[in-house]
């Protein structure tokens, strides 16, 4: 609460400092532009501003939250956009459509309205879950995905955990509905609470589900979750960590935070009170330092923006937590610079021009954030960024004083645990030409074993 400008008082019991207890609104603007500062310091780029029946009571409010959420994206430069979350919405086939089209379909003018393959981004949450609060057919689901879609939209849908198998929580015969979607992002939120049920997912869920997504041309982007505070889970930011672990290894393009601010299910990742000093006298909230580790109020945004960045390999895919509960920690960093090692032959990557020829990471590279999602590889050895000669025609070799498109590339994870680089310069893959025996050089359209490394 220190950082409000305007608090609300609460019928809570003094703080255990003797401050009074107080909460925020976010019907004022400053309140959410705080939100979205905190986003912007932290490198999360997009906010799902969640959309529940407009037609309800709270459809007045709604509405002046989205103008609020896009005057502070804008002003931060962060992303956002409208997720339709449509449990207990009972007229919700022919609403939400006249929803979009005569109010939500304006916001997507302003530059701050997320966007995928050029089209604006909408999520959809709650088709498929097999209970009385999501009761429509397959039919009616698939018509909506499907008339968003007519309109230029490229829909995310959030679907059950057990979508692909269509058991327990996900209802039978919406396969054809999953699918017809661009984007999955599968629900967690009570399904784990400890790392061991993260490597469980793992191993028997996400990477399927990666793969079937793959297969059908569609996005995929798994729920990571801090666990619920009240319910002891976050074990100073290990379980949260070892989730971005695994659905980065399993391949994972894109990551869905549950959540930013609901701090009522103790699953925030906002700023939240770091000791009993902060929090109510006699209400039995608990602060972060509730397992004996202090950490700081910004804690889970700063942990949150590590997982981003090695989302984009800005950091090496690593299980050892890099980030400190307390700015100025003991927790390890992991390398700024890795070694690339070559699936194609097992050696390091190094020389001009680039060859996996090396028997040690003698030569490393710092992978940098050159912004857009994309990354640039700066040598150890030349000081100098990595280049694909003449639009990707020529070998890659490190010797670039700057960043332009021949200098960045797109880095994928692999369901393997590789990564793969794609050339911004012609939309092609780097390949460790004749089995490693020859130069890098970015001329691949699809993924094999010579298109695969390891930071090592």
């Amino acid at each position: 609460m220190r950082d409000y400008d305007r608090v609300y008082k609460t019928g809570y019991q003094n703080l255990g400092n003797g401050q009074p207890a107080s909460l925020f609104s976010s019907y004022d603007q400053q309140t959410v532009d705080t939100h979205f500062r905190w986003m912007q310091e932290n490198g999360l780029d997009t906010a799902a501003l969640q959309r529940f029946n407009p037609v309800g009571g709270e459809g007045p409010i709604r509405d002046a939250v989205t103008i609020k959420v896009r005057n502070a994206a804008e002003e931060f430069g962060r992303k956002f956009y409208i997720m339709y979350d449509v449990s207990g919405w009972t007229d919700m086939q022919q609403q939400i459509k006249d929803d979009w089209t005569s109010k939500m379909t304006a916001y997507t003018a302003s530059p701050a309205y997320a966007k995928q393959n050029g089209k604006p981004v909408v999520g959809i949450w709650g088709f498929g879950f097999n209970d009385t609060n999501h009761p429509w057919s397959a039919p009616v689901c698939l018509d909506v995905i499907n008339w968003f879609k007519a309109q230029g939209v490229y829909v995310m849908g959030g679907t059950p955990t057990h979508w692909r198998n269509g058991d327990s929580d996900s209802r039978p015969g919406f396969s054809d509905v999953y699918h017809a979607y661009d984007m999955i992002s599968p629900w967690m939120v009570g399904r784990i609470g400890d790392a061991a049920g993260s490597d469980w997912f793992y191993t028997n869920v996400t990477v399927a589900d990666v793969r079937d997504c793959v297969a059908h041309g569609i996005d995929y982007q798994p729920c990571v979750l801090p666990g619920d505070l009240q319910e002891r889970q976050r074990a100073h930011g290990d379980f949260m960590w070892r989730q971005f672990y695994n659905v980065i290894r399993a391949g994972a393009p894109a990551i869905y935070i549950s959540m930013f601010d609901e701090y009522n299910e103790g699953n925030q990742i906002a700023k939240t009170a770091e000791t009993a000093a902060f929090v109510p006298v006699g209400s039995k909230f608990l602060p972060l330092d509730e397992d004996g580790t202090t950490c700081s109020a910004d804690y889970y945004l700063r942990l949150s923006g590590d997982g981003g960045r090695m989302l984009k390999g800005t950091i090496a895919l690593t299980a050892t937590r890099p980030t400190a509960p307390v700015i100025g920690g003991s927790t390890p960093t992991p390398p700024a610079a890795v070694g690339i090692r070559a699936r194609a032959n097992g050696r390091f990557v190094g020389g001009s021009p680039l060859v996996a020829s090396l028997t040690s990471a003698s030569e490393k590279f710092t992978i940098v954030d050159a912004g857009g999602g994309l990354v640039a590889l700066k040598s150890s050895r030349t000081g100098k960024y990595v280049c694909a000669e003449q639009a990707g025609a020529a070998a890659l070799v490190a010797d670039r004083d700057a960043l332009g498109g021949w200098e960045t590339f797109t880095r994928v994870a692999n369901p393997d645990g590789s990564v793969s680089f794609r050339s911004s310069a012609n939309g092609m893959y780097v390949c460790a030409e004749n089995a490693g025996a020859g130069a890098l050089i970015a001329n691949r359209a699809a993924i094999g074993p010579w298109e695969s490394f390891d930071l090592v």
